[in-house]
């Protein structure tokens, strides 16, 4: 079983604060972190190692230099070899872009690693929400995708995920190779080891750059692949909190509502 895990650096959206005149995000002192559900998709491909040892885990991340470190967090919990997909070229890439250069990557990596059999990714990234990359590399890559895993186990040439639904879950079984975006399941990421981190820090990570990428259409990375455009951002809006009421009594208090209620035409 040879799984590949895409993996992605964000700010840690908890500490982040919008600067009231621009607009935009501020991104000075905020930490990086391993994207969330990424964490879960590695998680889930580490349970697959639990009940077979033989299994390969290969983590790969597209950003700058510095994305190494969320890297070596996946080679200190679960993950036997990590790339980095990284090039000038490649900035400014929206998801179309982005899920473009990850399967080219998926290519060149399977000629080292030997071919995937399945590709698990978090559900989306908490910096932009969006949840496009994973299925458009299955688009791309001409695979069958599951999307909202919470579990998946081997079942003969495919795997068998457990899928979260609006009104519960469902079990799906599906082919290799195939895609898989994991959503938060009911237990909580492995945490690493000494030893697994030790060897992490002292590991080296090979970069695929833009220039071992010749067959790659130069129209459709970076901005100029890129179709999606923000228009405008802006922070909403505070409502009003409403009518709070404090009367002496019950009685009292229930009438008020109820001309309140009536006024408003809602009842």
């Amino acid at each position: 079983m040879n799984i590949l895990v895409c993996v992605k650096q964000v700010p840690d959206t908890t500490e982040i604060k919008i600067d009231p005149v621009k607009n935009t995000l501020i991104r000075d002192g905020v930490p990086s972190i391993l994207n969330p559900f990424d964490g879960y998709a590695l998680e889930a491909a580490a349970r697959i190692k639990d009940k077979d040892p033989d299994a390969k885990i290969v983590a790969v991340t597209m950003g700058p230099p510095q994305a190494v470190a969320v890297l070596k967090e996946c080679l200190a919990i679960a993950a036997d070899k990590a790339y980095l997909v990284s090039g000038r070229t490649f900035g400014g890439s929206d998801t179309l872009a982005t899920s473009y250069i990850l399967s080219s990557a998926v290519k060149k990596i399977e000629e080292t690693e030997g071919k995937f059999d399945a590709i698990f990714c978090g559900k989306q990234a908490i910096d932009g929400d969006t949840a496009q990359v994973g299925p458009e590399m299955a688009e791309h890559l001409g695979y069958p995708q599951v999307t909202y895993g919470l579990e998946a186990e081997v079942d003969g040439d495919g795997l068998k995920v457990i899928k979260e639904m609006e009104d519960g879950k469902a079990v799906m079984g599906v082919k290799f190779p195939c895609v898989v975006t994991f959503t938060k399941p009911a237990w909580d990421p492995r945490y690493p080891t000494i030893k697994r981190k030790m060897a992490a820090n002292r590991a080296e990570i090979p970069t695929l750059d833009d220039t071992m990428f010749p067959e790659m259409d130069t129209t459709r990375i970076g901005l100029k692949g890129s179709p999606t455009h923000v228009k405008k951002t802006f922070v909403p809006q505070k409502k009003s909190g409403g009518v709070k009421i404090q009367e002496a009594d019950n009685e009292t208090g229930a009438k008020k509502l109820f001309e309140l209620l009536s006024g408003a035409s809602i009842i």
